[in-house]
C-alpha cells in the first residue's frame, strides 16, 4: 500500500516518488504539459496518500488537487538538497560538502556544507536550451532523438579549440580546450553541416558552459565534489561525458547521481515519510 508520493513538477516533466512494498523506492514521470494525467493518477489510489509537491509549476498541479487535503508544499530548493543527500547516502558516498548543479529547463547551483545550503549561482543555459537550439538547428524536437544523433557526431569541425587560434604556435592555455563554441561554424553554411554534428555541438556548449560555471563554484566555495543532477542528464551519455571530462581536467571530481532528474521529488517524498 502506497501511503505517501512525492511530486516535482518541473518545466518539462513531473517526476514523481514513493515507495513500495520492502521500502523499494519506485520513480515515475510525467509530461507537464498533461497535469491532469498526474491528477488522475493521484487520484487513482482510493486510500487517503500523503503529498509531498515541490517544483516551479506546483500550484498549476494544486488546482487539480484542489479536494485533497493531505497536501504539503516544500520549497524546491530545500526539496532537491533533501533528495541529494538521501541520494549520495544510498550510493555510499562519504563527503559532506559539495557544489550541486541542478540542470533542469535552466541550471540551479547550491552550496552544500554539511546540513546546511544556499543557491550560489546559476544560468539560463539548460535542458531547455538543448532542446531550443536543437530544434531550431536541425528540426528536431525529441529529446531521446537529439541524444541518439548528438553520440554520433563530431564538434570538430563546427566549435574553435584554442589551437585553432594559435595556427601551430604555443598557446598559453591548454590547445584543447574550446576557445569559441560554433566558432568554425561561419566557415561553411550550416546546411552543409550533418546533424549528428550539430546537435554534438549544441551538447557541448551547454556542458561547457554548466560545467565551467559549477567548477568556478567549486573553487569559490574551496570544495573537491560536484554533483551533477537534473532530467537533463537522464540516459545522456554524451552530456555526461562532456561536463565530467571537463570537470576533471580543472581537478574536481565530477559526480553523476543514478536517479539524475529525480532529487526533488524524492525530497519531496521524505518530508511525508520524516514527517516534517
Amino acid at each position: 500500500m502506497v501511503q505517501a508520493i512525492g511530486i516535482d513538477v518541473g518545466g518539462t516533466l513531473t517526476k514523481v516518488a514513493f515507495f513500495e512494498k520492502n521500502h523499494h523506492l519506485k520513480l515515475l514521470h510525467f509530461p507537464s504539459a498533461d497535469l491532469h494525467i498526474v491528477s488522475d493518477w493521484i487520484t487513482s489510489y482510493k486510500e487517503d496518500i500523503q503529498i509531498g509537491l515541490t517544483g516551479g509549476r506546483a500550484e498549476q498541479l494544486k488546482t487539480f488537487l484542489r479536494s485533497h487535503e493531505n497536501l504539503h508544499y516544500l520549497v524546491e530548493f530545500d526539496a532537491t538538497i533533501a533528495g541529494v543527500n538521501y541520494q549520495l547516502k544510498k550510493d555510499n558516498h562519504q563527503f559532506t560538502d559539495a557544489v550541486i548543479t541542478n540542470i533542469g529547463t535552466g541550471t540551479s547551483i547550491h552550496s552544500l556544507k554539511g546540513a546546511e545550503h544556499e543557491r550560489i549561482a546559476g544560468t539560463g543555459i539548460g535542458g531547455g536550451t538543448l532542446l531550443g537550439m536543437s530544434a531550431l538547428m536541425t528540426g528536431i524536437h525529441q529529446f531521446d532523438k537529439i541524444v541518439e544523433l548528438s553520440a554520433l557526431g563530431s564538434r570538430s569541425e563546427v566549435d574553435m579549440l584554442v589551437s585553432d587560434i594559435y595556427f601551430g604556435n604555443k598557446t598559453p592555455i591548454d590547445g584543447g580546450l574550446t576557445a569559441s563554441n560554433f566558432g568554425d561554424a561561419g566557415l561553411r553554411p550550416l546546411i552543409e553541416r550533418s546533424k549528428e554534428d550539430v546537435l554534438a555541438t549544441v551538447q557541448g556548449m551547454v556542458g561547457e558552459v554548466i560545467s565551467t560555471l559549477s567548477i568556478q563554484c567549486a573553487f569559490t566555495e574551496d570544495v573537491e565534489h560536484i554533483v551533477y543532477i537534473g532530467s537533463t542528464l537522464a540516459q545522456n551519455e554524451p552530456l555526461q561525458k562532456i561536463i565530467g571530462d571537463y570537470t576533471k581536467r580543472k581537478n574536481r571530481t565530477p559526480i553523476f547521481l543514478r536517479d539524475n532528474g529525480y532529487s526533488g521529488a524524492i525530497g519531496a517524498l521524505l518530508s511525508k515519510i520524516d514527517g516534517k
